[in-house]
């Protein structure tokens, strides 16, 4: 008659003991979790921030096909259909290699550029740690065009112009995020008596306001630091004002710019539009992805 009382009480040591151990393991594995950081959502749903690079990047093994056009200057009314008669457009992909890494082609009818665009993450935004997402972006164009007309010695480096970025972005609430840009602009080919033309520093900023669920107002800006003095630039920092349209598988973004170049290069150097209310661009840019 023993026995069995026995045998009872050991068999509850036992599950007693097992079920504080169960209980000591969920505990851990529940501080486990806890210490482990949440990557904050992205500061901006498209690629771009307007014209500026924003911080989002494509997932590993996603494939954006980007199509973007800017008329010609609205501000010349019917004499050119309000921008219709010269418009630039610019055809690219770009593939996610990693979710920290992607490369991008594209090809612009202006200058007939083909520009190869690099971009990494350096750094995430967490909800309770690293404060910011960091990103770097590299461009290289190419200009095609018949450039042996006006420089019969050409060669082939001469061509060639470079954009360096580091972009800084924060996702502050649910509905605005920030980006800080330091830019570094590059060009083998550049007049002799113009030393400005060859490097250009900026400091870029973008901004992102979430209107709806599904729209945004976008705005980004760069400001010249290193034009020397005396030096008159006819051209103007940089800015474009757009809205983020979300429609499922894309992002449509509508811009307003003082640029119609969309090369990163020349959009940071050429700018020429909205003082005195003339050179204003109309376009869009359309991320469509597979």
């Amino acid at each position: 008659m023993k026995l069995p009382k026995i045998t009872f009480s050991v068999f509850f040591l036992f599950c007693f003991g097992f079920a504080n151990a169960q209980d000591d393991l969920m505990n851990e594995l529940n501080t486990t979790k806890s210490d482990k950081k949440e990557i904050t959502s992205a500061a901006f749903k498209a690629l771009q921030v307007a014209n500026m690079q924003s911080t989002k990047l494509p997932a590993q093994g996603d494939f954006y096909f980007l199509v973007s056009h800017r008329f010609g200057d609205l501000t010349d009314g019917i004499n050119n259909f309000f921008g219709l008669d010269n418009a630039y457009t610019k055809l690219g992909g770009i593939y996610g290699v990693t979710n920290w890494l992607s490369i991008g082609v594209s090809r612009h009818t202006h200058d007939k550029l083909y520009e190869v665009a690099l971009k990494y993450k350096l750094a995430n935004q967490e909800d309770d740690g690293f404060p910011v997402t960091i990103v770097g972006y590299n461009t290289m164009d190419i200009n095609s065009s018949k450039l042996e007309v006006i420089y019969p010695e050409i060669k082939f480096n001469n061509r060639l112009a470079y954009s360096n970025q580091l972009i800084v972005s924060r996702k502050f609430s649910n509905t605005f995020s920030a980006e800080l840009t330091p830019i570094f602009i590059h060009k083998n080919l550049y007049d002799a008596d113009k030393e400005a033309k060859k490097n250009t520093f900026l400091l870029g900023t973008g901004v992102r306001y979430k209107l709806t669920k599904r729209l945004s107002l976008n705005l980004d800006y760069a400001a010249r630091l290193n034009t020397p003095e005396g030096y008159t630039s006819p051209y103007h920092n940089p800015a474009t004002l757009g809205l983020d349209i979300e429609t499922g598988g894309h992002v449509f973004q509508l811009v307003v710019s003082n640029s119609q170049a969309m090369n990163d290069v020349s959009y940071y150097t050429t700018g020429s539009g909205i003082v005195g209310g003339k050179q204003i661009f109309f376009g869009f840019n359309m991320y469509r992805v597979f």
